[in-house]
C-alpha cells in the first residue's frame, strides 16, 4: 500500500470517528506525530502498518459513536492546535463527525500576527501601488489571494477608499481557513459604512478557481454554495449584526480536508459569499458577480505569502502564480511578497540548527518560473524583480525600549522565538527535539541583545499587464 491511500483511510477513519489525526497516532502505534511524519514523507515497517490496520479493524465506528466526539482537526503542514468544539459551529452534536476546521499552526500565527507589524507594512507596499494602476467601469477590482485575518486587506481597502473615494469596489477574498473568514468580515462592517459603493466577496476556490469563482471540475460546480447577502440600514452596527448573521452559512460550508495527494488543505464543498449594501444594489448591478459568469480582470492581485517557503518552485509558479497572472486586467498589477531570509529571524533559527534555510527560492527564480510556464499563452505580462533597495522590505517584532536590555523577560523570549519558528516555517517533529532544554531561548536572548530586537525581511515582485 502506498503512503497516499493510507493516509486516505486514516483521514476518512478519524473524520467518521471523531479523533484528531495526533489522537489516532497515540491510540493506533503510540506516537502522536506519527501521521505527521507519514504525511512528510516517513517510512514505516510492515509491523507498524500492521497495527493501523488492527486498530481501525478492531475500533469500528460504529462503537464509538456513544462517547463524545473529539474535535476533527487537519495535522496539514505542520502541527495544528485544536480550539474550541465542532458542535457550537455545525449546529449540533451530529455534526461533529462531518466537519473539519483548518488550522494551520494556529497559535503560532495569532501571535505572531499580534507581535510582529508585517501586516502594516504589507498593507503600506500594498497601498503604494494604487498609484500605478488604471481601473476602468464599472469598478476598481481587487483581488486578495489569501485573506488570513483581513488586516491586510481591511488596510488597503481604507487607502483604495482615499484614492479613489467615489467608484465602486469589486473586491475578492480566497480564504479556506473558516477562523479566518471569521477574522477578516469581523472587520468589515465600517468598510461597508465608510464605501456604501462596495461588492466583497469571500472564497474557498482553488487559486486555478478563485479569480473567476468558477470551479474547474463539473461535480464541484454543480455543487457550489453561492450566497447573496445585501446589508440592510445604514450604520456600522446593524452591518455587523447581519455579518456576525452569517456563521450559520459558514459553518455549513466552510470546511476543509487534507489532500491525500499532497497533505494540503482541500475545501469540501466549494462556497462563495457575496455581500453589499442593499440600498446601493441598482448602482452596483454591473459589478455584482453572476454566478458562472463572474470575470477576472483585476486591477490589482494581493499576493502575499501565497505558498510555504519550502514548496517547489513548479508548484508555486503553475499552481499558484500562473493562475493569477493570468486574472490580472489590462494596466493591472499582482504584487507577490514572500519570506527573504538573511535576518536576525534566521539567525535564531541557524542557532539551533546549523545550516537551515528554508527560503529557498529568490523572487527572479520564481518570476523566471512563472514567466517560463505562461509562456506565450498569456500576452502583455511584463515581470519586475527590482533592485534589492526596492524590492526587500523589513518588518519589526514589537517591543518597548525598555524589553531589550541586560536582563530579557521570558515573554519577550517566547514571542521572538514563536516568530521566528512560524517565519522559517519549522515542523513541530523537529521542535519537540529542542524543547526539552534551554539552548533555544538561550540563542533567542543572545540574537536579541546582539541585534538590539528583532526583525525580519521580506522581498517584493511585480508582474504587471499593459495597458489596452
Amino acid at each position: 500500500m502506498d503512503a497516499a491511500t493510507l493516509l486516505q483511510d486514516i483521514s476518512d477513519y478519524c473524520r467518521r470517528a471523531g479523533v484528531s489525526l495526533s489522537t489516532f497516532g497515540r491510540l493506533a502505534v503510540n506516537d502522536g506525530k506519527f501521521v505527521g511524519r507519514l504525511r512528510d514523507g516517513g517510512r514505516i515497517t510492515t509491523a507498524t502498518l500492521e497495527r493501523v490496520r488492527s486498530y481501525i479493524s478492531s475500533n469500528p465506528v460504529a462503537e464509538m459513536n456513544g462517547r463524545r466526539p473529539l474535535l476533527v482537526r487537519a495535522d496539514l503542514r505542520h502541527g495544528s492546535k485544536p480550539v474550541g468544539d465542532t458542535n457550537a459551529e455545525a449546529g449540533g452534536p451530529a455534526a461533529a463527525d462531518r466537519n473539519f476546521r483548518f488550522y494551520d499552526n494556529r497559535q503560532k500565527y495569532l501571535l505572531f500576527v499580534n507581535t510582529c507589524s508585517e501586516k502594516w507594512v504589507v498593507a503600506d507596499r500594498v497601498a503604494m501601488e494604487l498609484a500605478h494602476i488604471h481601473p476602468r467601469p464599472p469598478a476598481v477590482r481587487l483581488f486578495d489571494a489569501g485573506v488570513g485575518d483581513g488586516t491586510v486587506l481591511t488596510r488597503a481597502m481604507r487607502a483604495m477608499h482615499r484614492r479613489f473615494p467615489t467608484m465602486p469596489f469589486y473586491i475578492v477574498g480566497k480564504e479556506i481557513s473558516l477562523e479566518d473568514v471569521r477574522l477578516a468580515l469581523e472587520k468589515m462592517s465600517d468598510r461597508f459604512f465608510e464605501h456604501p459603493a462596495t461588492v466583497l466577496v469571500m472564497t474557498n476556490l482553488f487559486y486555478s478557481e478563485a479569480p473567476w469563482l468558477v470551479p474547474n471540475s463539473i461535480g464541484a460546480a454543480t455543487s457550489l454554495a453561492w450566497h447573496e447577502v445585501g446589508l440592510k440600514g445604514s450604520t456600522s452596527s446593524e452591518f455587523d449584526e447581519q455579518i456576525t448573521g452569517l456563521q450559520r452559512f459558514l459553518a455549513a460550508n466552510w470546511r476543509a480536508r487534507a489532500s491525500a495527494e499532497t497533505g494540503n488543505p482541500v475545501y469540501e464543498r466549494p462556497a462563495v459569499l457575496v455581500i453589499y449594501r442593499d440600498d446601493h444594489r441598482f448602482m452596483l448591478d454591473q459589478v455584482i458577480p453572476k454566478r458562472g459568469g463572474a470575470r477576472a480582470d483585476y486591477d490589482l492581485v494581493i499576493a502575499s505569502q501565497p505558498y510555504r517557503a519550502r514548496t517547489s518552485l513548479e508548484f508555486k509558479a503553475s499552481r499558484v502564480l500562473a493562475p493569477l497572472a493570468r486574472s490580472i486586467g489590462a494596466g493591472g498589477r499582482l504584487l507577490g511578497i514572500h519570506s527573504h531570509g538573511n535576518d536576525p529571524g534566521l539567525e535564531i533559527i541557524q542557532r539551533v540548527w546549523p545550516g537551515e534555510n528554508p527560503f529557498r527560492h529568490d523572487r527572479n527564480q520564481i518570476l523566471k518560473a512563472v514567466k517560463d510556464h505562461v509562456g506565450a499563452s498569456t500576452t502583455g505580462l511584463n515581470y519586475n524583480s527590482y533592485a534589492d533597495a526596492r524590492s526587500i522590505f523589513r518588518y519589526d517584532m514589537h517591543t518597548l525600549p525598555t524589553e531589550i536590555s541586560a536582563t530579557i523577560g521570558t515573554s519577550t523570549l517566547l514571542a521572538a522565538w514563536n516568530a521566528a519558528i512560524y517565519v522559517g516555517q519549522i515542523e513541530d517533529a523537529r521542535l519537540e527535539e529542542v524543547i526539552g532544554n534551554r539552548r533555544y531561548l538561550e540563542a533567542t536572548r543572545e540574537v536579541l541583545r546582539e541585534r538590539g530586537g528583532l526583525w525580519f525581511l521580506d522581498e517584493s515582485y511585480v508582474i504587471s499587464r499593459r495597458r489596452d
